[in-house]
């Protein structure tokens, strides 16, 4: 499976969105990472409904639009519909997982689960068929441009060699994981990446997408 570089927007230039969702439509990423903060499951406020659909917008790109936020049942089918074509919810955020990812499924968008760096990937097997994509949080949530947590690297492993049913040939075929900032992540089983400050903050962002996203790349370039 090809290297997926999704930049994410939380490290954007807020006042020229547009412009830096369009570089990331001419560059080499593959997903547009949006995240989204509620002030309530994490101390912090970003997106909404009014900036998803001028991204939305502004690319054709696939939208991984990571939910944040408490009781994310009540707003899922609305990000679904806004545009985001994965809609990730924190396993800590609900009460009701399953009812959450049948939520998602009926929107019409692929699901993902995130959890937090202290929770175990255990939570994960039983919903794991049902899922598209795991989101493993090396970081807090809440804030761009933490220090990367190494344990992380070993759980998106134990996650990657998790045996599934899955069907390649099935809209779900193939199960990804996240690590959250730059990091050695596809080498501990991640198929994809979201990088914040590694892009945005780079002299070229579209060149350091493609460094990121080159197998052939050292693997010490991934670390921040």
């Amino acid at each position: 499976m090809n290297r997926i570089v999704a930049p994410s927007m939380l490290s954007a230039d807020f006042g020229h969105l547009e412009r830096d969702t369009q570089m990331i439509d001419r560059s080499a990423a593959e997903w547009v990472h949006i995240d989204v903060m509620d002030g309530v499951f994490v101390p912090n406020i970003s997106f909404g409904f009014p900036v998803l659909k001028a991204i939305r917008k502004a690319t054709a790109k696939c939208l991984d639009v990571h939910l944040m936020i408490v009781e994310p049942e009540r707003y899922v089918a609305r990000f679904a519909e806004a545009g985001a074509d994965v809609v990730t919810f924190h396993y800590e955020a609900t009460y009701n997982p399953k009812g959450c990812i049948e939520m998602i499924r009926n929107a019409g968008a692929k699901v993902g689960v995130s959890i937090k760096p202290a929770t175990s990937v255990e939570v994960l097997r039983d919903i794991l068929p049902q899922i598209d994509l795991v989101l493993i949080m090396s970081v807090e949530p809440g804030f761009g441009g933490q220090a990367f947590i190494p344990a992380s690297l070993e759980r998106s492993r134990s996650c990657a060699h998790w045996p599934t049913s899955w069907d390649g040939d099935d809209h779900r075929g193939g199960r990804r994981h996240f690590v959250a900032q730059r990091a050695r992540g596809f080498g501990a089983g991640a198929d994809v990446l979201v990088a914040g400050n590694a892009v945005f903050g780079a002299e070229d962002p579209e060149a350091e997408i493609v460094k990121i996203s080159t197998p052939d790349v050292p693997s010490g370039l991934f670390v921040e």
